[in-house]
C-alpha cells in the first residue's frame, strides 16, 4: 500500500510539474493588463494604447492587453503599487518611464528601484520641450530667460511631477541659465500640465514632445526649445537648448517601455522579451505613432538593461550636482 501511495504521489507531482511547464508553454492563456502610472490622455497613456493595439494578433501575443491607469505623485502611486502589490504572473505588465522612476528612487521616499522590475522592451524616446501658450509674448528661450532674470522666481511653468523628465529638464535649465524658476508639478500628469499652459494658468511648461506636437498642431501652443542633443524630425524648426546657448544634454529624454515585476517566471520573461519588440515593429503601430508625433525607439530587453544602468549612473551624478 505504501508503495502504491508513493507511486501515486510521484505521478501527481509529475503531472503538476508538467501542467506548470505547459502553462508557461501556452502563455498567455488569457488577456493581460498593463499599468500606466499616468492619467488618460497623456503621452505615456496615448502611446501605450497604440503600441499594444496589435497584442491580440496571432503573430504577437495572441491575447489583448488592457491599459489600467494608476496616476498620482509623478508616477509614484502606480510604481509603488507595481513594486509591492502587482502579481508576478506575467499577466500584469507595467509601463516604465526613464528617467522618472530611477530619479525618484535615487531621491528616496518610494518603494521601488531599478531592481524592483524586469524590463521587457522599449518602444519610444520622447524629449522634453519648453512650451508657451500660442498668444504668449515669449518667442524664444532668450525671451523666457530674460523674463526670469528680471523677475526671479516668478516665471511659473508646469510639468508632470517631481523628479520626472520634465523636472530634471527644469533643473538643468535653471543651472544652465543661472535663473530661479517656479516649477509647478501638475497632479494630472502631462495632460494636466499642458492644459495649464493652454489655459494661461502658468506662463509656460516643460512637456513631452509628443504632447506638445499635438497641441501645436491644434494651434494651442508654441514650442521654443528641445532638451536633446539634436533637433527632432517631428520639430525640425525648433532649436535645441544647446543651439540657444544653454549647456543642457539629453538626460531628461523620456524613454518608455514595458516591464514586469521582479519574480516573474523566467520563461515568461523570455517569451515577452522575444515577442514584444516585434509587436512594436508592426506597421499600423508605426503609422499611428508617427501621426501622433510620438518618436519611436525600439530596444530589446538586453539593450534596456544597459540603458537603465547607464541612466542610473548619469542621474546619480546629475541629481547630486543639482
Amino acid at each position: 500500500m505504501r508503495k502504491l501511495i508513493a507511486a501515486a504521489s510521484m505521478a501527481l507531482l509529475s503531472l503538476t510539474g508538467a501542467a506548470s511547464a505547459d502553462d508557461h508553454g501556452n502563455y498567455p492563456e488569457r488577456p493581460l493588463m498593463m499599468m500606466v502610472s499616468y492619467g488618460a490622455g497623456g503621452a505615456t497613456d496615448f502611446q501605450a494604447r497604440i503600441v499594444t493595439m496589435t497584442a491580440g494578433n496571432e503573430d504577437a501575443l495572441g491575447m489583448p492587453i488592457a491599459i489600467i491607469n494608476k496616476p498620482g505623485a509623478g508616477g509614484r502611486v502606480g510604481w509603488n503599487w507595481f513594486a509591492t502589490q502587482a502579481e508576478a504572473d506575467g499577466y500584469t505588465l507595467g509601463a516604465y518611464n526613464i528617467p522618472h522612476f530611477i530619479a525618484q528612487s535615487i531621491e528616496g521616499g518610494v518603494s521601488y528601484s531599478a531592481d524592483s522590475f524586469e524590463p521587457i522592451a522599449n518602444w519610444g524616446a520622447d524629449p522634453a520641450v519648453f512650451v508657451v501658450a500660442a498668444d504668449s509674448p515669449f518667442n524664444s528661450m532668450e525671451d523666457v530667460v530674460n523674463y526670469a532674470k528680471e523677475n526671479p522666481g516668478q516665471l511659473t511653468f508646469s510639468g508632470a511631477g517631481l523628479f520626472v523628465g520634465h523636472h530634471i529638464a527644469a533643473l538643468q535649465l535653471e543651472k544652465a541659465a543661472g535663473v530661479k524658476l517656479a516649477y509647478i508639478p501638475n497632479n494630472k500628469g502631462g495632460a494636466g500640465a499642458m492644459k495649464a499652459v493652454i489655459a494661461g494658468e502658468v506662463l509656460g511648461g516643460v512637456n513631452n514632445l509628443s504632447d506638445a506636437f499635438r497641441a501645436r498642431e491644434a494651434g494651442n501652443v508654441k514650442i521654443l526649445g528641445v532638451f536633446d542633443l539634436e533637433r527632432n524630425d517631428f520639430l525640425p524648426d525648433v532649436p535645441t537648448m544647446a543651439e540657444q546657448g544653454f549647456d543642457i544634454d539629453n538626460s531628461s529624454v523620456n524613454f518608455r517601455g514595458v516591464m514586469v515585476p521582479k519574480g516573474t517566471p523566467q520563461p515568461i520573461i523570455d517569451k515577452l522579451a522575444a515577442t514584444v519588440p516585434e509587436m512594436f515593429k508592426n506597421g499600423r503601430v508605426a503609422k499611428k505613432m508617427k501621426a501622433g508625433g510620438s518618436p519611436m525607439h525600439i530596444m530589446t530587453r538586453d539593450e534596456v538593461l544597459e540603458m537603465w544602468a547607464a541612466r542610473e549612473e548619469t542621474l546619480q551624478e546629475l541629481l547630486s550636482g543639482l
